[in-house]
């Protein structure tokens, strides 16, 4: 603390309430951004490993500088579980904090009381809260002006170079230069190498008026000494399972195991949990009160460990953490870091261990693909928002333009921080702005993606230590052998899959069956696509609850299912189905709790595989002796589009486009019964939905879809 004077010692007597002990000492490089924030209002970037104390900087940066009268912190900040815990800490250290997140909107009115009465010290916001009308609107243009420090947490988001940008970091481009001058800025993040960090210094530079504001940077070595890395290859994803069951028990502590998919967490949590092995899962479609039990759960050590997705990333604070295992590789060596990131931060040794799987690298290029914004989808979004003339919600620009919710989300918020569009009450407007598709950028980025993939295959089979590998990857100077992995002391890792754990998994993976929820609402404003429906779908015309195979995402059925179907577009899927297909699907059928058996079979036909669901339709009518009623006819060569779009569109594509035939519509009039409808793949769910109806109107008394994929 030599040479910082009065603030140091300030500083010193906050951080040590922060932490409840009267020993307490900063780290290096935290008394140098904390006396850059309040002697000099400085902008100060902070790239320090997790657990080094980035947030100790700003909670005890925001008691000094309210002490001297400045206005509250605002910390933009990517997670709730983050905010959470931030909030926690903040309130340690005798810091009031609130935050405006999606959890708690009735509280955004009595906030905006207690923040003008000066009553909150810091708040915490999402970037996504930014843009948000009425947070706009009613909050942050005081908020801009009395902000007394803007802290910027997980800074790699903003770049377009970070494994984990948002479009909506961009926005705080925008925040920064209409600041008041003087006020100090905070950046933090674990894992930026150089162009990340060279990248974040120049946005952290914007300021109003002509001059750019000095940066300064404060940066420390990235490696963690508690961390014990390896990899461990096995043949397939039973063995993975099978091992996982056999000695994660064996691992210190608790900790968490991620996967790639959702399909997957859930699976590896079903089955580990099936074997006695106390885990939950943690994913984005985990209800955020479970998810909130579930952190908890895993502070408290009362569960083995979390299953768990990139959901769980950022933020989370168990600094007793024991283990990080991941089935299957994360797309970088950075994001990788910054996942094993959650262990070893208060122990003396953490294990974490990788089980990469041969199916990673296609998750990697669909995730990489969706992240991605299109041209063509881009300039028709902007299209009809200016032929509207008015805003439109997102709902209606489903029945305007044919891209799916997730990625048209996606796609408003990249238009949004590019100036060519505005959230509204009421949904979206068009700027006016002229705006151009910058292919040279995406394209930057598409490389620069696909060399991290490359970056993360070299990790797999690098002859060198782990560790150093990671740390090179950030571009730290202090890159060197841990003497702890692997590479460097040999294999600390049981590698053997006891028989009977493979067996179960083998088992378990073996398992088929996935519920087909039928479709019950029409989408709105179809009679814009020339779609005469609205409201509920009618109980006469309705298809009953389905199944599925599989997911094409699962880990057992769905790797066969997407070899299998790609075999069927080469060759149209003719001929005598798979044996094992078959056997599946029968499994399916004879644990299928329905009211009524079905009486007869009938399939959806396919322009892609149009060999496929037919043959597998005849054989399970044979094997049943139900009564074989053949395919539906196609009407002007049927569905139109491409398949991925939103349900608007591929309602409407599918729309009138199947018809039953004079031999079939006989069949079924001697008929009483259920129908069995079998398709290769359920996607949107609109052409089970549709040819349903249109058995249902030609006289079946029920529908039951079975497709033999389900692709979400």
């Amino acid at each position: 603390m030599t040479g910082h004077g009065e603030i140091a010692q300030d500083a010193l007597g906050a951080l040590r309430r922060l932490v409840g002990r009267d020993d307490a000492v900063f780290r290096d490089g935290q008394i140098d951004a904390i006396d850059a924030l309040v002697g000099r209002r400085a902008r100060v970037l902070v790239v320090q490993r997790t657990g080094w104390g980035k947030s100790a900087v700003y909670f005890v940066a925001t008691a000094l500088l309210r002490a001297r009268g400045a206005g509250p912190t605002l910390i933009v900040s990517p997670l709730l579980a983050l905010m959470r815990d931030q909030v926690a800490a903040a309130e340690r250290a005798g810091v009031r904090a609130r935050t405006m997140n999606s959890s708690n909107p009735e509280e955004f009115d009595a906030i905006g009381r207690e923040l003008a009465d000066g009553q909150v010290d810091v708040l915490l916001v999402s970037p996504e809260r930014l843009n948000n009308p009425r947070f706009r609107a009613d909050h942050l243009p005081g908020l801009a002006a009395t902000t007394g420090l803007l802290v910027v947490d997980e800074a790699h988001c903003i770049s377009d170079w970070g494994h984990d940008f948002r479009p909506d970091y961009r926005r705080i481009r925008d925040l920064l230069a209409g600041l008041p001058p003087g006020t100090p800025v905070l950046a933090t993040t674990a894992t930026a190498n150089a162009r990340v960090v060279a990248d974040v210094e120049e946005q952290l530079a914007v300021r109003g008026g002509d001059a750019d504001a000095e940066v300064l940077t404060v940066r420390g070595p990235l490696a963690r000494d508690s961390l014990r890395l390896g990899v461990l290859r096995l043949p397939d994803a039973g063995a993975r399972l099978g091992w996982l069951a056999d000695h994660l028990v064996d691992l210190p502590g608790s900790g968490i195991v991620y996967c790639l998919t959702v399909a997957a967490a859930a699976d590896t949590a079903a089955f580990l949990r099936a074997r006695g092995v106390e885990v939950l899962e943690y994913t984005g479609r985990t209800d955020p009160a479970e998810r909130l039990a579930a952190e908890d759960a895993l502070r408290g050590n009362r569960v083995k460990a979390l299953v768990a997705t990139s959901a769980l990333g950022m933020g989370f604070d168990k600094p007793d953490l024991g283990f990080v295992v991941h089935l299957g590789s994360p797309p970088s060596p950075i994001a990788y870091y910054q996942q094993v990131g959650r262990a070893g931060r208060a122990v003396d040794r953490a294990d974490v261990l990788l089980l990469p799987g041969e199916e990673d690298a296609a998750i990697w290029r669909y995730f990489a693909s969706a992240s991605m914004p299109r041209q063509d989808q881009a300039e028709a979004v902007l299209a009809a928002l200016g032929a509207a003339g008015r805003p439109l919600s997102t709902a209606a620009l489903e029945t305007a333009v044919d891209v799916r919710r997730t990625r048209l989300e996606l796609l408003l918020k990249v238009l949004d921080v590019d100036g060519a569009v505005d959230r509204v009450e009421g949904g979206w407007r068009s700027t006016g702005r002229a705006w151009a598709y910058d292919a040279d950028r995406y394209d930057r980025v598409a490389g620069a993606r696909e060399a991290e993939q490359a970056a993360m295959r070299d990790y797999l089979d690098t002859p060198g230590c782990r560790m150093a590998f990671l740390a090179r990857q950030l571009d730290d100077p202090w890159a060197a052998d841990c003497g702890r992995c692997d590479r460097c002391a040999g294999r600390w890792f049981a590698e053997d899959v006891g028989a009977v754990a493979r067996s179960a998994a083998g088992g378990w993976l073996g398992r088929a069956g996935v519920d087909l929820a039928p479709r019950t609402l029409w989408p709105a404003g179809m009679d814009r696509l020339g779609v005469p429906v609205r409201g509920k779908i009618p109980a006469a015309e309705a298809a009953a609850e389905g199944r599925a195979l599989a997911r094409l995402s699962d880990l057992g059925w769905g790797t066969r299912l997407r070899e299998l179907l790609a075999a069927a577009e080469r060759d149209g899927g003719g001929g005598d189905p798979p044996a094992a297909l078959v056997d599946a699907c029968v499994a399916v059928l004879r644990d299928w709790d329905w009211a009524q058996r079905p009486v007869a079979v009938a399939a959806v036909p396919s322009r892609r595989r149009p060999g496929l669901a037919p043959a597998v339709a005849a054989r399970l009518a044979a094997l049943g002796r139900l009564r074989w009623l053949g395919e539906l006819d196609l009407v002007g060569g049927g569905p139109v589009g491409a398949p991925g779009g939103n349900s608007a569109f591929r309602l409407a594509g599918v729309w009138d486009r199947f018809a039953v035939g004079d031999p079939m519509r006989d069949a079924l009039a001697a008929t009483a019964g259920p129908v069995l409808l079998v398709d290769d793949v359920a996607d949107s769910r609109w052409t089970l939905t549709v040819s349903a109806r249109t058995l249902r109107r030609a006289g079946a008394d029920a529908v039951l879809p079975l497709a033999l994929a389900l692709a979400a």
